[in-house]
Parts: structure tokens; C-alpha cells; sequence
């Protein structure tokens, strides 16, 4: 009997120096690498994805208190899948097997899948993602459509971590494009905002030695191009980088300094369309109307 490896089917593409392998399994981003040196910190295939690495964060993104919600005035629960903070993390998605939507090329691969209503979310949606290898790197856009008869909610993000090449991340800085921190409780539950101060503003490159990080960040500022990004540059004079468009407008941003399996080796850096407990709070929650689709575009680059 063949047994599936945990991050299930793998869809390797390249393109010149850039590799890139997309796993079935959260339809994770695997391994991302130019010229051999890694941009996104790789994970075994053989492994559980490690602190959700690479994978697509849906229908919602961070955490859901209690794992309750309402909705147009319908109560919902879905599971707690952290339960000492006793919140729903990171939506329904991220360890579900998707498949190819379209044939595989060498240079790109969708892959759908659909999520079956259950009591604590009946909406049927379908998330499908693709991911392409281009000139200037690797772009991914994901697109969610209400299938059922009833508005949906919906939020989504996406977990990659930022690898720092060979050096540590301490020996690295890091560039975030926001100007406003959220502010969260002893659960990581959001709380209020405030501006950034002269200790915590990252709008220039900071040293990561000593510094800790898992905070989500709003009011992002944009380039002429309209992207946002985070950018972890290393001593070898490379630059790790994320970006996203206009359609996501909220960074999370974790150095995993006591996570199992990236114990400080990375950095997350996470584009998403909403900030945590969006489902309860409707902050930056998408409205999902039956047959509608939403959109989103991010992408990431060795600069």
C-alpha cells in the first residue's frame, strides 16, 4: 500500500534559477528558492507543515474567539483548534487536500478545493489557488466563490516564512510597510490599534537581534507600484521579500521563537485580508454572496 506523504502530492515548478514546489496538503508553498538559496524556509515532505508553513489560511485568517460567531443573526461554532487560548486558528483549509483545477505546467499549477458546510460554517466556498513562477518571481493569486444559496463570511491569508538564507535571523533586519500596530489581549486577540513608535517602527530595516515578534500590523503603506511589502535582508546582501496588492490590506508578522519546528529559523510573514476575530467583529470581513467571488494577489521575491 502507498502511504501519502503528510504534505500529500507535490507540483514542483521552475522557471531559469527559481524552483518552487507546491504542496497538496494546504496547497503550502513547500520550498521556494532562486540560485539555490531559499526564500521561503522549506519544510520536509515527510513533515506536517510546521506552524502552518506556506499554507493557504481560509475562510478565515488569525484567530476566532471561542471559535463562535454570528452571522446574519444565526450563532455558529467551529472547532477550537487552540485550545489554550481556546480560539478557532487560521480557518478550515489549511491541512485539506487540494487538486489540480486545470493542467500542470512547468512554470505554474491550480489547485481547488471545496469546503463542505458543516454546522459551525454551512457555506459551501470554493478556494482555489494559483501559483505561478515569473520573470521577477513567484506570484500567487487565490480566489474564493460562494457556491451555496446564502451570503458566506469569509476572510483569507497565507502563512509563509520568510527564510534568512544561511545567516540567523538575528543577524538580519526586517522592513515592514505599515504604520499601526493591533493591539491584543493575553489571547492574541485584538484589542484597539496604535501608531507605531520610534521602538517598534519598522518602516526602515531593523535589527532582529533581541527582538520578538507576533503582531498583526494595519495602515500599510504601498509603493508606486500599489504593493506592500516585508523585506528580511541577511549578511550575504539578499533580501528575502513578500509582498501583496491593493486586495489585502493587513500584515501578521512572527519570529517563532518558541514554535515547534521553527524555533527562530524564520520569519512569518503573513498577507491577509482581515485582522483577527473578524467574524465577530465584521472588521474587514468579506461579505460573500452566493456565486460572488473574491480575489487576492501576493507574492514573494529574493531581492
Amino acid at each position: 500500500m502507498n502511504i501519502p506523504a503528510p504534505s500529500g502530492r507535490q507540483y514542483h515548478l521552475a522557471r531559469g534559477d527559481q524552483h518552487a514546489t507546491i504542496a497538496e496538503v494546504g496547497a503550502s508553498i513547500r520550498e521556494y528558492s532562486v540560485g539555490g538559496r531559499d526564500v521561503a524556509l522549506p519544510f520536509d515532505k515527510e513533515q506536517i507543515a510546521p506552524a502552518y508553513s506556506g499554507a493557504v489560511l481560509a475562510p478565515w485568517p488569525n484567530r476566532l474567539t471561542d471559535g463562535q460567531y454570528t452571522f446574519d443573526g444565526v450563532e455558529h461554532q467551529v472547532p477550537v483548534n487552540e485550545p489554550g487560548r481556546m480560539t478557532a486558528l487560521h480557518g478550515l483549509v489549511s491541512h485539506a487536500r487540494f487538486t489540480p483545477s486545470s493542467p500542470v505546467s512547468d512554470t505554474s499549477v491550480t489547485l481547488e478545493h471545496e469546503v463542505v458546510p458543516t454546522l459551525g460554517y454551512p457555506f459551501p466556498v470554493r478556494v482555489r489557488a494559483t501559483y505561478a513562477l515569473t520573470d521577477e518571481g513567484l506570484e500567487v493569486l487565490v480566489t474564493a466563490t460562494n457556491l451555496g444559496q446564502h451570503a458566506a463570511p469569509y476572510g483569507v491569508g497565507f502563512h509563509p516564512w520568510l527564510s534568512p538564507g544561511d545567516a540567523a535571523v538575528d543577524d538580519c533586519t526586517i522592513q515592514v510597510d505599515a504604520a499601526t500596530r493591533v493591539l491584543v489581549d493575553d489571547r492574541l486577540l485584538p484589542t484597539g490599534t496604535a501608531p507605531l513608535g520610534a521602538d517598534d517602527d519598522m518602516r526602515t530595516p531593523r535589527p532582529l537581534a533581541g527582538f520578538a515578534l507576533d503582531d498583526a500590523f494595519v495602515e500599510v503603506v504601498r509603493d508606486d507600484d500599489g504593493l506592500a511589502w516585508i523585506k528580511l535582508a541577511s549578511p550575504d546582501g539578499r533580501t528575502s521579500a513578500v509582498w501583496m496588492d491593493d486586495t489585502m490590506d493587513t500584515w501578521q508578522v512572527c519570529t517563532g521563537n518558541d514554535i515547534p519546528g521553527i524555533m527562530r529559523r524564520g520569519v512569518a510573514c503573513e498577507p491577509m485580508s482581515c485582522i483577527a476575530d473578524a467574524f465577530r467583529t465584521g472588521e474587514r470581513l468579506v461579505r460573500l454572496e452566493p456565486g460572488a467571488s473574491h480575489t487576492v494577489r501576493w507574492g514573494m521575491r529574493l531581492l
